[in-house]
């Protein structure tokens, strides 16, 4: 390759922005983040809700991890990776936009099948805590415009979940 020649890498034409609870004990949280970079997440914000038992991140040993993955995997551009936010301030932030807004949790209700996100070019995904999230929270993400997800029959760690729905997205 000339010198003055350049790769030109495109941005990627999908984007998934996980907001999810930090796990009590941190190598899971640090695997989700780590796995999550390897298969092409776009943003990860770190959720703190009612049942987080984990409130706060050493966010440079996050973004060290982010990097190293994104190498691993050879990917050309890293995922943002945001501070922690309250589950109430991080819900203030968003637009309604209930196409492709989405809340996994426990509770029964009517829900969207995760195979869906698949379908959908830019989609927020909120992982709750173990513990699941609060029946306020719930409430409150729905009035919003989230959408119910299932991410299956089975109760899922919270890193788990995270990494079911950005595979779910990536499918």
């Amino acid at each position: 390759m000339n010198v003055l020649e350049k790769e030109i890498f495109p941005a990627p034409q999908r984007s998934l922005h996980v907001a999810i609870a930090p796990t009590k004990n941190i190598d899971r949280f640090e695997w989700f983040v780590e796995k999550a970079t390897e298969l092409g997440i776009a943003e990860i914000t770190p959720l703190i809700c009612r049942h987080s038992e984990r409130k706060t991140l050493k966010l440079e040993r996050i973004q060290k991890l982010v990097v190293s993955a994104a190498r691993q995997s050879q990917h050309y551009f890293f995922p943002v990776v945001n501070s922690e936010v309250s589950f109430e301030k991080f819900l203030e932030s968003m637009n309604e936009n209930s196409d492709s807004t989405f809340i996994a949790h426990c509770e029964e209700s009517e829900k969207h099948e995760a195979r869906e996100l698949a379908s959908i070019t830019n989609a927020v995904v909120l992982i709750g805590p173990e513990g699941d999230f609060s029946q306020d929270e719930i409430e409150n993400a729905l009035k919003k415009g989230f959408k119910a997800l299932s991410l299956g029959n089975s109760r899922l760690r919270t890193e788990t979940a995270g990494l079911k729905a950005v595979a779910a997205f990536n499918l």
